[in-house]
């Protein structure tokens, strides 16, 4: 398979100067997403702020980019928490995403768990296919007003064997 401007993306810590493009990619995939997820609840100029002041600030982030550009990221808190992952739509199905996985599972390996929206079906399909099982179904508690699903991942055990 051919690679975008023909190479890989690199994987790096995010820092507070990657707001404003880590706030361009996360709207941007939110809005290309619509209607598999629902839009976002909040406006535009809400996300870079939300971007500095709680994912930067609380998460730990790790960009993954290409020639100087953000093509993806995701972000991960203690103990166990996955609580973003955005791929830029021209960087898909080429495994970036499960390259991020592994980074975060490296850095939990007690386990990790995530939300998706339960009619994110390719979101479900990867996550699936990257060891996390469902564990809970709502009924649209979210502040969209959307179903979403509680999946989760442990480490395999020798006892699993």
């Amino acid at each position: 398979m051919t690679r975008h401007n023909g190479g890989e993306p690199t994987i790096r810590r995010a820092v507070e100067a990657d707001s404003h493009a880590l706030a361009d990619l996360l709207w941007t995939v939110r809005v290309e997403s619509v209607p598999a997820i629902p839009a976002l609840a909040h406006p535009r100029e809400s996300v870079e702020p939300f971007v500095r002041g709680v994912l930067l600030a609380q998460f730990e982030v790790w960009v993954a980019e290409l020639a100087e550009r953000p093509v993806g990221f995701i972000a991960v808190m203690a103990p166990d928490q996955l609580g973003h992952l955005y791929i830029a739509a021209d960087h898909r199905d080429r495994g970036l995403g499960s390259r991020l996985v592994a980074l975060a599972q490296d850095r939990f390996p007690g386990g990790l768990e995530l939300w998706t929206f339960q009619s994110n079906d390719r979101a479900r399909r990867f996550y699936r296919r990257n060891g996390f099982v469902d564990a809970e179904h709502t009924d649209g508690d979210t502040e969209e007003g959307a179903p979403d699903v509680r999946m989760v991942w442990r480490p395999s055990s020798d006892l699993d064997a």
